[in-house]
């Protein structure tokens, strides 16, 4: 993650725990705020199932494990928040309460407050996960898991920008502000291809371009992305076929990946080979 000093002199203290949390709070030190996460005593699930990624985005930071339902801990909590900028947190409404959150947040009136929600309104309550607020809106085939955690990648992102937001905000007023991220609406703007027929089986984008689909190689597979019709011609006139996906689908078994890479090159057309990229770890178990 490149480096910035835009953020310089922002105090950050995340009690995010999972996966948007940390996300959002590994690219706030990388724009140059100073980042300290609180975690429960049980630690950060996410360092159990994948502690390289744990590492990477906890990098540059300050860890402190504090256990909020004890004075003394809370306290330590409290002397954190009083010399933050901004508090990011992730988790439903009712534990926020339950831990105090909102009293250490109303004590702290120059604060700011990301949070980050699975859901708003009357399913504020509801529990989910990045996989459940995908299945909602369309990004799923089932009966494939996802490969990406899109919901919790975009909102992410989202409370990145709302933290820009409430700091410039805050900035102006010289008063905390408050930004609610809702993962279950990321994942509907995530699926609003699917919705709007750009993406999904038979669409433009899921295969129904001949020109923009998945290949089987000699070796393995790539992915050929020629959709602007100067990329489809220069495909077609290169690769030799008229265009159709039977033909492409022989062409491309006739060689390898890496010389369908060169030969892309050498045509300057969209295609990649298909990375297989291993698990790390091969920890196991879901993120709760």
């Amino acid at each position: 993650m490149s480096q910035s000093s835009s953020l310089q002199g922002v105090q950050v203290v995340s009690l995010a725990i999972n996966l948007p949390g940390p996300l959002a709070a590994a690219r706030l030190r990388a724009l140059g705020a100073t980042v300290t996460k609180i975690e429960p005593p049980a630690g950060d699930p996410l360092r159990a199932v994948a502690p390289t990624w744990y590492d990477e985005l906890t990098v540059g930071q300050r860890v402190v494990t504090l256990d909020l339902k004890d004075p003394a801990d809370r306290a330590v909590a409290a002397r954190e928040l009083s010399r933050a900028d901004l508090m990011l947190t992730a988790m439903r409404p009712s534990a926020l309460v339950k831990l105090g959150l909102d009293e250490l947040t109303a004590a702290n009136p120059h604060l700011s407050h990301i949070e980050i929600v699975g859901h708003d309104g009357i399913a504020a309550e509801q529990p989910g996960h990045d996989l459940t607020y995908q299945a909602l809106h369309g990004t799923l085939q089932p009966p494939t898991m996802p490969t990406v955690p899109v919901a919790d990648l975009l909102g992410a992102e989202r409370a990145v920008s709302a933290a820009l937001l409430a700091l410039r905000v805050a900035a102006e007023s010289g008063v905390g502000h408050r930004e609610r991220v809702v993962l279950e609406q990321a994942a509907a703007d995530a699926g609003a291809a699917v919705r709007h027929g750009l993406m999904g089986a038979g669409a433009p984008l899921g295969g129904a371009h001949p020109g923009y689909r998945i290949y089987s190689s000699s070796d393995g597979h790539v992915a050929l992305a020629a959709l602007e019709p100067h990329f489809w011609e220069r495909a077609r006139a290169g690769l030799g076929v008229e265009g159709t996906q039977e033909e492409l689908e022989q062409t491309f078994l006739s060689k390898p990946t890496r010389e369908w890479e060169e030969v892309a090159k050498r045509l300057d057309i969209p295609l990649i080979g298909i990375r297989d990229s291993a698990p790390r770890n091969s920890a196991q178990g879901a993120l709760s």
